[in-house]
């Protein structure tokens, strides 16, 4: 079986690539720059944005691990437009599995609905398929909300929730779906724990013994509402394994090691 991976220089992208190197499958890599480290399988260009090399990705190929994705710039191209062409070039593909967000339907954020309106693409199509949505990761909360102190705090948006889960126990998972059978959409994958912003700071600042403080501001709108009341999380779907604190205690290891 040959397995493509869109997005392959991504977060999500570089962990199924780790995976998959030590794996029995024929691995075929796409995205617009080639991965730094590649052990194995075949790359070729290609760009959501202009439709290039879009064809000769999916050519030969019998499952797509579809983890390539833009948050911040061209989401509507690259999320719906752009994938709706690379859609029309999967006829032969035998299942995609389709990696998405846990919350995105109740979210108001416009890279959510992006997300959401490609799902519903692949609902409608005739493509076989599997959509699963995931919490987000460890180190998109941490990166985002805290990377940094501001005058010894850690600024933290109102009473937000996270059930963030470990991006190579998301790519193990996603990699566990390729001999399946195409489901449509699946149950989610979500973290093993619900904790605030400002726990989660609490977390980081315990572990590196920073003498930072946290400060939280609550903030107004639909979507900081939707974040306090854990839209972006799955209660019923834990899924036991890597908990924030022990990211951030593996990241302060493998400091020392260095």
């Amino acid at each position: 079986m040959r397995i493509l991976v869109t997005g392959s220089t991504g977060k999500l992208g570089s962990a199924l690539l780790h995976r998959l190197e030590s794996s029995g499958y024929k691995i075929k890599l796409t995205s617009r720059r080639k991965p730094e480290r590649m052990v194995n399988g075949e790359w070729v260009y290609s760009d959501l944005l202009s439709g290039e090399g879009l064809e000769e990705a999916v050519k030969d190929v019998d499952v797509i691990i579809h983890a390539a994705t833009s948050p911040v710039k061209h989401s509507k191209i690259v999320e719906v437009s752009g994938f709706k062409e690379f859609l029309g070039k999967m006829q032969h593909i035998k299942n995609i599995i389709y990696p998405s967000i846990v919350g995105i339907d109740d979210i108001p954020f416009t890279y959510y609905k992006k997300k959401l309106e490609a799902e519903e693409l692949l609902r409608k199509s005739a493509i076989p398929h599997t959509i699963v949505r995931s919490t987000q990761f460890h180190h998109f909360v941490e990166n985002i909300f805290l990377s940094k102190p501001f005058f010894s705090r850690y600024i933290v948006p109102g009473n937000f929730k996270f059930q963030s889960v470990d991006v190579n126990e998301f790519a193990k998972h996603l990699i566990g779906l390729v001999e399946e059978e195409p489901q449509g959409r699946i149950a989610d994958f979500a973290g093993p724990e619900i904790l605030t912003l400002k726990e989660m700071a609490e977390l980081k600042i315990n572990i590196n013994n920073e003498s930072n403080k946290v400060l939280s501001i609550a903030l107004p709108g639909k979507l900081s509402k939707s974040f306090s009341e854990g839209k972006n999380t799955n209660p019923l779907q834990k899924h036991e394994g890597i908990s924030f604190e022990e990211y951030l205690r593996d990241k302060v290891n493998e400091t020392l090691l260095k």
